[in-house]
């Protein structure tokens, strides 16, 4: 059977017969908040919106006498929405990292990951190096620190990463130690958008530091991201 191609005319605009039924939806509009707090506006006209946020991430741990824990990382919050932060690297134990952080009024809560210990426990001296426990990723973005070998723990290097905990080097008899907890992530769709809400981003918990031997890194922030629809 044979097929013949058929070609449709093209109408301009301006050839309709009804171009007032002709509507073009205005763009999604995107607001970011990396740190600080403050009050969103939602743009006259939005539908409805769309929000996705993470809780700041915990820091590393630091290594050696007198070394400190890694700080906790800060809860993120809009409207009634919370992402809370990651627990820092703990300095006293190291067969585990922070907790990550919890989220609540999402219709999707994801808990953040929990830090990495280190690579090896070592009782005795060391005759090798090594690395702190990495820092917990979060959900959406990843982003935890790393641990280094005989080095600080590298910082969390996107919104809400844990920071790793700092490395045991050779001949120490001081273990290596934990990385911090990632902050926790949500999604919620607000169908019905209140003119304005109140926001807060949580801030990144501190590295773990002092002791004399590796730091800790620092966690990173968390986020906030509220697109906004339109009819």
């Amino acid at each position: 059977m044979d097929y013949e191609s058929i070609e449709f005319p093209r109408t301009a605009p301006h050839q309709l017969k009804h171009p007032e039924f002709i509507h073009v939806a205005a763009p999604p509009q995107v607001t970011v908040y990396t740190s600080g707090s403050g009050t969103f506006a939602t743009p006259p006209g939005a539908l409805f919106l769309t929000v996705e946020m993470c809780g700041g991430g915990g820091g590393g741990a630091a290594v050696g006498s007198g070394a400190t824990a890694g700080g906790n990382g800060g809860t993120t919050t809009f409207g009634t929405l919370s992402a809370g932060g990651g627990t820092g690297g703990p300095e006293a134990t190291i067969d585990s990292g922070g907790a990550g952080g919890t989220a609540s009024g999402g219709d999707i809560n994801i808990t953040g990951q929990t830090g990495f210990p280190p690579a090896a426990f070592l009782p005795t001296a060391n005759l090798f190096q090594v690395a702190g426990g990495n820092g917990g990723n979060t959900p959406f973005f990843g982003g935890g620190g790393v641990g280094i070998t005989d080095n600080s723990g590298s910082a969390a290097t996107a919104p809400g990463g844990g920071g790793a905990g700092g490395a045991a080097g050779v001949g120490s008899d001081i273990n290596a130690r934990p990385g911090g907890g990632s902050g926790a992530y949500l999604r919620k769709l607000i169908a019905s958008p209140a003119p304005t809400y109140a926001y807060a981003v949580g801030a990144a918990g501190a590295a773990g530091s002092g002791g004399g031997v590796d730091q800790g890194g620092a966690g990173a922030a968390g986020i906030i991201i509220v697109t906004a629809y339109f009819a």
